[in-house]
């Protein structure tokens, strides 16, 4: 964790920075995060991840607490203070301090504003030694879950099914049988027929930002892929599958519920995807 912090407008010791009780985050969950990946001093697709962040803050009629570049500012500003290269700086806002009732406080109230930074190991080299294994878990998270609210109580109860069976991940299934993404990840597979396929989106999934800086790679690469819900029965016939988020980058899944995904090894195309997407990290193009 960060040793410096900002909170509203101060940089101050993590130890002693603090939120007011009747912040509406802290009561309600009434607020948005985002989460920017800082390599070698450089942002990793920001402009995705603050277009994300501005989305999600106007469906649910938060203000932007500041404009993008000042923001920016903020970040870098806060990895420099705790001196950090390679790591993920966490922001979340909150619709701000106001006596506890749950309509919108009347008049308005100023949005708070919270970052902060982590050390994370730079991104990996050997993707046999990136690999996982995951779970399937039913997915029970409210209706809007492309906007990236801080009511994370669903997902953080998937991730602990998952830890306590010796999981990295949970694979969500809906009610009828499809998959729709994992707990804190989206999910990719390629299919019985050798397909690349990943989840259209919709209110039911987050918009990822590492999926779609993927997509546009492979684009770029010219490599076929569908966006195309998938069922369970089709996640457990498949040939690979793999993760993508701002911490897993291309994460191969080798094993889900104990049971091998294809020949339990990483597949040839989450091979690719991962050196790809390294050179994306890397600020190296990618073009043909």
């Amino acid at each position: 964790m960060s040793r410096i912090v900002f909170v509203n407008g101060r940089y101050l010791p993590q130890r002693d920075a603090s939120v007011n009780v009747e912040d509406r985050g802290y009561q309600f969950a009434d607020g948005i995060y985002e989460v920017v990946h800082l390599y070698r001093g450089r942002f990793i697709d920001s402009d995705r991840h603050l277009a994300r962040l501005e989305r999600s803050l106007a469906e649910v009629r938060i203000a932007m607490p500041m404009h993008r570049q000042p923001l920016l500012q903020v970040l870098a500003e806060v990895a420099r203070r705790n001196r950090v290269q390679d790591g993920l700086l966490y922001m979340q806002v909150t619709r701000g301090v106001a006596r506890r009732d749950h309509a919108f406080p009347v008049p308005g109230v100023k949005p708070s504003l919270v970052v902060t930074v982590r050390r994370i190991p730079p991104y990996p080299t050997d993707i046999e030694r990136w690999t996982a294994r995951a779970i399937t878990h039913p997915d029970q998270r409210w209706a809007r879950c492309d906007i990236k609210s801080t009511g994370l109580l669903p997902n953080v109860l998937a991730r602990q099914a998952a830890a306590e069976q010796g999981a990295a991940e949970a694979i969500l299934i809906d009610a009828a049988g499809t998959v729709t993404e994992g707990a804190a990840t989206s999910l990719w597979i390629v299919d019985a027929e050798g397909r690349l396929r990943t989840r259209h989106l919709d209110q039911h999934i987050l918009p990822g930002c590492t999926r779609d800086a993927l997509l546009a790679v492979m684009g770029d690469a010219g490599i076929a892929f569908a966006e195309q819900a998938f069922s369970e029965a089709e996640l457990r016939t498949a040939q690979e599958a793999f993760l993508t988020s701002a911490t897993s980058f291309v994460k191969p899944i080798v094993a889900i519920d104990g049971r091998p995904v294809g020949d339990g090894r990483v597949g040839p195309v989450s091979r690719n995807l991962f050196a790809l997407f390294a050179r994306h990290v890397h600020g190296m193009s990618n073009a043909a």
